[in-house]
């Protein structure tokens, strides 16, 4: 058995991966000053992005809850994966062979790469028998809804054949135990044995943002299948269906790009948008759209800002129309504008396509409507608007959703529409939103008193940050310095910098930082990284903020330059402090005592030294 991977190809592997690739497949970056990158933190729920990606020391560090480290913990954080198998993955994604020791521990593992190798196979199996004679229903199935071989290709669909263990025989021949496919979800335990989860069923591969397999949704076929329409892989160390979006690997790209998602129902409702050309489609996967899908997509659109679109396409019955209220519930988790499309004649975007052609699905989704306007018509449908008791229940109803719109420049315009809609003049409606309003904050601060009065949590001492340094010209320069030392001490002139690094600092955390990098071998790779993580608390969140935060520049060039005039900096300061004590000194001693030529002699190299400073 191996023992633990080598070091030099831990920090290899580290050093050929771009960790700013890694983290874009889960988090939308853009750039954040020089050599910077930032997007919303997915360690965390935030509106505005906090989380920085330096990509030239293989490092991030969110400004809000303070999560930090490289590509490995990364990983291990986000996929819940044990160090051996972050090294091995990125290893495996660079092309780079890893060398163990002998003798040494067994690496560990937490059997999550079995899992996504078990679901990688699998989904390989049944997109092969797709093709068998047995799988005519499941191609007939797809060609009735205008999907040819290339689409089912496109997508991966696959066929599970109805045997009670052609699936599993097949894996088990590939070395893969049956705990490991319990495991995966793939086979169930009941009371003949183990069998097959899917049996004669059209097969859908489920993928993460990243585009490994997780799970699969199948669709039944056969009218003597006594199962649910849609049957969905279970809960899995790897498959959390309230975080899982079909379609979402193939869409993630555009939905960054276009800070634009589009919402649907269904497997072949994704495939029909994408087909049509509207390629940021995507669906839940066997639960409602929730908290923790708008999560996930958040961070994927970089939804910072007002910008960006979600639009949901909801079926017209009772059943779209409670879909769409459950998704207003959330809605306001977005910074985006939210709409919804319902199709003609109740149609699914499918159907639409099937029935009506691409340039409908396209139509569809620009004939969308806000939000907010969808779900004050769904109040108001229940309340009869030609009576005073009607027009009163309905503005009642209507006013809180009014009220709750974030966008102080959307309000008036609602309560347009709002006093449009009921018959009424405007100030009549804008005085019931304002009431709404009113009892919103006050309800909003009872719960804050309510939460306030529970039961004291012990305190923990903070954390020095950037924000909470002083604000003085000391300060300002020992803050820049470091800032310049851990992004840039690469390129500062190399005696220039060890000179300045050795130059001790006036606030305490900032020497701290100081001193732990002095103290580090700056011939190692990762050496600004492997400096941070030895800060010493409370400072080593201020390490983390230094190594990442935005450099004051406009170019590459800019910042070595500046780098360089902080470290001179520092040095002037230093031969500054020094020559005001000579000074001192030669008040007490005779001027042409020993100590006095001494001490004027020693001035004199000062003011070359920093002469010389200001020259270069």
């Amino acid at each position: 058995m191996p023992g633990r991977i080598r070091q030099t190809d831990i920090d290899e592997v580290k050093a050929r991966v771009n960790i700013a690739d890694v983290v874009g497949e889960r988090v939308a970056l853009k750039p954040a000053g020089v050599g910077s990158m930032k997007g919303l933190c997915p360690f965390h729920d935030e509106r505005s992005p906090s989380f920085h990606v330096r990509p030239q020391v293989g490092y991030y560090h969110c400004f809000g809850c303070g999560e930090s480290g490289d590509v490995y913990s990364f990983l291990r954080a986000m996929d819940h994966v044990s160090f051996t198998e972050a090294v091995e993955r990125m290893a495996a994604r660079v092309g780079y062979t890893l060398h163990y020791e002998d003798g040494g521990a067994a690496p560990e593992t937490t059997g999550r790469s079995r899992l996504y190798a078990a679901n990688a196979a699998a989904a390989e199996y049944f997109r092969a028998q797709l093709m068998s004679p047995e799988a005519d229903t499941a191609r007939r199935f797809l060609g009735d809804r205008g999907f040819d071989a290339g689409a089912a290709a496109h997508f991966g669909v696959g066929y599970a054949p109805k045997g009670w263990s052609s699936l599993m025989d097949h894996l088990l021949a590939q070395k893969f135990t049956r705990d490991e496919l319990l495991q995966s979800g793939l086979v169930s335990q009941g009371q003949r044995g183990v069998y097959d989860r899917f049996r004669g069923r059209l097969v859908w591969p489920i993928r993460d943002v990243t585009g490994q397999v997780i799970g699969f949704g199948a669709r039944k076929l056969y009218d003597d299948d006594q199962g649910p329409k849609y049957l969905n892989t279970p809960e899995t160390p790897i498959y959390k269906k309230a975080q899982v979006l079909y379609g979402l690997d193939l869409a993630k790209r555009d939905i960054s790009r276009e800070h634009r998602v589009v919402v649907v129902e269904g497997y072949t409702d994704v495939m029909a948008c994408h087909l049509a050309g509207v390629t940021t489609a995507i669906a839940s996967c066997g639960t409602a759209f929730g908290s923790d899908h708008i999560t996930v997509l958040r961070r994927v659109m970089g939804d910072d800002s007002a910008s960006g679109e979600v639009v949901f396409t909801f079926d017209p019955d009772a059943a779209g129309q409670k879909a769409a209220l459950r998704a207003f519930a959330d809605e306001k988790r977005f910074a985006a504008q939210t709409y919804v499309a319902v199709a003609p004649e109740g149609l699914d975007p499918c159907d639409l396509r099937l029935q009506r052609g691409d340039g409908a699905v396209r139509a569809l989704m620009d004939a969308k409507a806000p939000m907010f306007e969808f779900v004050i018509d769904q109040r108001l449908k229940d309340f009869n608007l030609s009576s005073v008791e009607g027009r009163a229940g309905a503005l009642r109803a209507a006013a809180p959703i009014v009220a709750d719109i974030r966008d102080p420049a959307l309000r008036p315009g609602y309560v347009r529409v709002l006093a449009r809609r009921l018959g009424l003049d405007i100030p009549e409606v804008q005085g019931a939103v304002e009431r709404a309003a009113r009892g919103a904050d006050r309800a909003e601060k009872r719960e804050a008193q309510r939460g306030a009065s529970a039961e004291p949590v012990a305190a923990v001492a903070p954390s020095v940050t950037l924000a909470s340094l002083p604000n003085t010209r000391d300060v300002a320069l020992e803050r820049g310095a470091m800032m310049a030392f851990l992004q840039y001490g690469h390129r500062i002139e190399a005696d220039l910098f060890l000179r300045a690094l050795q130059t001790p600092f006036g606030h305490p955390a900032l020497e701290a930082v100081r001193s732990s990098l002095a103290s580090t071998d700056l011939s190692q790779p990762g050496w600004a990284v492997t400096a941070v993580e030895a800060v010493r608390e409370p400072f080593r969140t201020l390490a983390a903020e230094l190594l990442t935060a935005e450099f004051p520049a406009r170019s590459e060039e800019g910042a070595v330059a500046s780098a360089n005039g902080l470290a001179r900096g520092l040095l002037i300061r230093e031969l500054q402090r020094e020559k005001d004590e000579l000074l001192r000194g030669i008040q007490r001693v005779p001027a042409d005592s020993e100590d006095g030529r001494r001490l004027r002699l020693r001035l004199r190299e000062l003011d070359a030294d920093r002469q010389r400073l200001i020259d270069s």
